[in-house]
């Protein structure tokens, strides 16, 4: 199961339930983006003689005219007798759920020539059930538009309430707001640009107020090509401004920044640059407070090791920052739902706030305290027959059933995730006091209800089952069957004190043989090659012992070896180290080879997986899209180190201002589709931190691997050493 894209597909039925998450996401519709030549989330065409200027079939966007930097969206048009020409703007984006709210859309406008109404666009709404009132003139009451100055236009949404009335219901509120429409006004012939900035929905009801108080306790902190900017929280805030000067300069507006966060990445450029900041805070209705003081930052060149610490912290952060505030786990992704807690992205959180504690990002003691919030809200939280579910609201602890009425039970595969985090975490809290007692404890309370066996849903069963529904039973009836990420499933249910199988199920459930398992495996991979566990073909001239296909994705040589160490021992079948490595090798050679020619693959860019705006890579090339998700190459890290730091280096050094964030590196990227998002993915975030941190020392596998349960569960399999 490609467990991004397939959520992805579920994302509509959050639209009109999720709440926001800041001020910010409620309001803004486009400010800017880190594309280079167009926006993706728009889309237009044309019927000649009329025509729309598009950039592959989006809206251009412009960095010369802007009213907030470093772009705007250019329109370009003309209108002639028999064509029409039409954009849309998409107001819900991917994981971004978040309802707008307000009663009027407002955006600036500035155009080459002056334009009177009756020559402008039209300007028409369409919410999420396809309703869409009549259009009106793209420049609301206002007669005519000024050439060269940036002008705001307000709209309240009961304009588009006109003389008439469709057959339907034709209200379209902000909260069902799915697409903006500007399409062809009346057919005057002449060429015209526009540009447009700042799109937002407001509400008509909040009135200025005293402007918010300035930003405090500013600092600015030096990397090699970026300085990172802190602040103290403005309460009013909805966005911060950032203003820098270099040592002589005067301050310019470099970039806005979303009121959710007190932190900002500045990209300069090169090393040794010193540059000075000083940002405001802006409220709801566009009022800015006055400057903070400034502070001040210079640039230096970073050795690999320390460029691996800087890539921890960030990613580190989204685990221990971003995390619900409640439960203490990991948000399913940013932007999105803020109380969408995801259980296995925790557990692969839990593993990186050890991390973070080892390399003193925080205090052993402050990890320790969040574990204990965790394992609180864990022991409260909905649990069936011992396992979590695939999400949980993290301000109540009730499962939420994403992906249809079906998925309102128990996640076997989230849970072995989480459960690895969590044996990590009584590995590494190891010391002789009461406070590590307690949490190990509590830890081994957690671990030894989870009921391994139920979801054999037999007592003869050759299989475990992804999913158990106390109204539905085993409907779903979903096998786990290798080869994916679900191997760290089977042995922690053959390692169980309390609840375990036989490790008889390792060789007929995970490495099953059986018609049913074949099956299965061909049914996703649509290849012969490893329907039967074991593969032994070569591709690029590099062997692959056992997985469908060439490999399929990164994430399955992750998931369930952030802590379970392959290195060094073998099953029946394979050595998991050196085939992991064997698949991070063919992703390498396949981006090389780059069969269907997109933009961006190379030695240094390379790595199909579960991530947002990706197709996957279970089939390459069918699967791929051109979207490369960064934590497939860093998550490699400790299988082919020289070229995940190649990767490292490229992303950081060369993409660095479009792929990193608040939260360090961003989930993906497509060059093809000038795609580049700042969302971060709680399943793919600590791929980066953990496995550099295992490579570096092996800490993580290390710990996990130090719990008593977890060798003879390995011997009982027949895992044998094996140092080739």
């Amino acid at each position: 199961m490609n467990r991004l894209a397939t959520a992805l597909s579920f994302v509509l039925v959050l639209v009109a339930s999720t709440r926001a998450c800041s001020q910010y996401d409620q309001h803004v519709v486009f400010d800017n983006v880190r594309a280079d030549h167009w926006f993706y989330y728009s889309h237009g065409g044309a019927v000649a003689p009329s025509t729309v200027e598009l950039d592959h079939g989006h809206l251009p966007l412009a960095t010369d005219q802007v009213h907030s930097p470093p772009n705007s969206l250019r329109l370009s048009w003309r209108s002639l007798t028999g064509g029409i020409w039409e954009v849309a703007i998409d107001t819900v984006r991917g994981w971004r759920p978040v309802p707008l709210a307000g009663d009027t859309l407002s955006f600036w406008v500035r155009a080459d020539a002056p334009l009177a109404a009756d020559d402008a666009p039209r300007l028409s709404i369409l919410d999420d059930m396809g309703v869409s009132p009549p259009a009106i003139s793209l420049l609301g009451t206002l007669k005519t538009l000024p050439a060269g100055e940036w002008t705001k236009i307000t709209v309240p949404f009961s304009s588009f309430v006109g003389i008439y009335r469709g057959t339907s219901d034709t209200s379209v509120t902000a909260e069902h707001l799915a697409k903006l429409i500007i399409a062809q006004g009346l057919d005057d012939g002449a060429p015209h640009t526009l540009w447009l900035d700042d799109i937002r929905v407001d509400d008509s009801a909040v009135q200025p107020g005293p402007p918010p108080a300035a930003p405090r306790n500013l600092t600015a902190r030096g990397y090699e090509r970026h300085v990172e900017l802190e602040w103290a929280a403005v309460p009013q805030a909805e966005s911060y401004r950032v203003y820098r000067a270099d040592a002589a300069g005067d301050f310019k507006l470099v970039a806005l920044q979303n009121g959710r966060y007190t932190r900002f990445e500045d990209f300069v450029g090169a090393p040794t640059r010193a540059q000075r900041y000083r940002i405001t805070a802006v409220d709801a209705t566009g009022d800015e407070s006055v400057p903070s003081p400034i502070a001040a930052a210079t640039t230096r060149t970073m050795s690999d090791d320390e460029l691996l610490t800087m890539v921890q912290q960030g990613n580190f952060r989204y685990y221990w920052d971003g995390a619900h505030p409640n439960a203490g786990m990991a948000i399913e992704i940013t932007p999105g739902d803020p109380d969408l807690v995801a259980v296995g992205s925790s557990g692969f959180g839990i593993m990186a706030v050890i991390t973070g504690a080892e390399r003193g990002f925080i205090t052993r003691d402050a990890a320790r305290e969040r574990l204990e919030k965790i394992c609180r809200f864990l022991d409260h939280a909905d649990r069936f027959h011992g396992a979590w579910p695939h999400y949980l609201n993290g301000r109540t602890g009730h499962a939420i059933a994403l992906f249809g009425k079906y998925d309102d039970g128990g996640d076997l595969v989230e849970t072995a995730f989480l459960t690895q985090g969590l044996l990590a975490a009584r590995g590494y809290f190891d010391r002789d006091t009461p406070a590590e007692r307690e949490l190990r404890q509590s830890i081994t309370r957690l671990w030894a209800g989870i009921e391994w066996d139920w979801y054999r849903q037999k007592p003869d069963s050759d299989f475990l089952y992804w999913h158990w529904s106390p109204d539905h039973d085993f409907y779903i009836n979903h096998p786990l069957i290798g080869w994916n990420e679900t191997l760290i499933v089977y042995l922690l249910a053959i390692a169980s004190p309390t609840h375990g199988v036989p490790a008889s199920l390792w060789h007929s459930g995970w490495a099953g043989q059986s018609p049913e398992a074949v099956g299965y495996r061909r049914g996703w991979s649509h290849t012969r090659d490893g329907d039967h566990y074991v593969n032994g073909h070569s591709y690029y001239g590099i062997p692959l012992a056992v997985g469908e296909g060439n490999g399929a994705e990164m994430f399955f040589t992750q998931f369930s070896f952030l802590g379970f160490d392959p290195r060094d021992k073998r099953d029946a079948y394979a050595n998991y180290f050196d085939n992991n490595r064997a698949i991070a090798q063919i992703s390498q050679a396949y981006a090389l080879d780059n069969p269907r020619h997109f933009l961006g693959y190379g030695a240094d860019a390379w790595g199909q997986s579960a991530g947002q705006h990706t197709a996957g890579g279970r089939a390459r090339p069918a699967d791929d899209n051109g979207t490369l998700v960064v934590h497939a190459a860093l998550g490699s890290m400790p299988y082919t180190p020289e070229a995940s730091l190649k990767a490292l280096r490229h992303y950081y050094r060369d993409l660095g201002a479009k792929l990193w964030g608040v939260y360090g590196f961003s989930d993906s990227f497509n060059p093809s589709d000038d795609w580049y998002e700042e969302e971060y993915a709680g399943l793919n975030q600590a791929q980066s931190v953990v496995m550099i941190e295992n490579y570096r020392t092996g800490l993580l596998w290390r710990c996990f691997m130090a719990n008593p349960e977890i060798a003879p569960a390995l011997q009982r399999i027949g895992f044998h050493p094996d140092h080739s």
